[in-house]
């Protein structure tokens, strides 16, 4: 197994919370920008996953701290995943020439937090998965965060209307 030297990761482990991370993003709205919020609601929040597939990876999480989808009222489910639908077209505004969309739903399904529910859409790119994913067995990000972040926050507040239908 190949070791990338990553010492930004080193706040991820220093600053944990003592609760659960999504709740925390959930509750201290103040923090936002640190927490890479670009979307939120009364139901769920939209963040930029920290540790991303591909630029542009998203995550969509519900205020209330459920593991499984069946556990959250039907009219939220709903409302994220108008969101999601609607993430589509931001996505293809930002550059996305495909996407995937999953949820990992508790620890054996390879959720990294299972106890609290999110969804993932990841754009893809033509060539995004290379001879450093194939043959070196690593991934490459190769743009700057807080500047994918910035352009998705901006797309967002033209993309994501829960109370428009396309």
């Amino acid at each position: 197994m190949q070791h990338l030297y990553a010492p930004w990761r080193n706040q991820y482990f220093e600053n944990k919370p003592e609760s659960c991370i999504f709740c925390h993003i959930s509750k201290n709205t103040q923090n936002d920008e640190d927490h890479f919020v670009f979307h939120r609601d009364e139901i769920c929040l939209g963040v930029m996953n920290l540790y991303p597939y591909t630029q542009g990876h998203l995550l969509y999480i519900p205020h209330t701290h459920i593991d499984s989808p069946e556990s959250l009222e039907l009219s939220s489910w709903i409302h994220m995943q108008h969101l999601i639908y609607q993430s589509c077209q931001l996505l293809y505004a930002f550059g996305a020439q495909g996407i995937n969309y999953g949820i990992n739903i508790k620890k054996s399904a390879g959720a990294g937090i299972p106890e609290h529910l999110h969804l993932h859409i990841l754009p893809r790119y033509n060539g995004d998965t290379n001879f450093m994913s194939t043959i070196a067995d690593c991934r490459v990000y190769g743009s700057d965060f807080i500047a994918t972040y910035k352009k998705i926050k901006t797309l967002a507040k033209t993309y994501l209307n829960p109370k428009k239908e396309g």
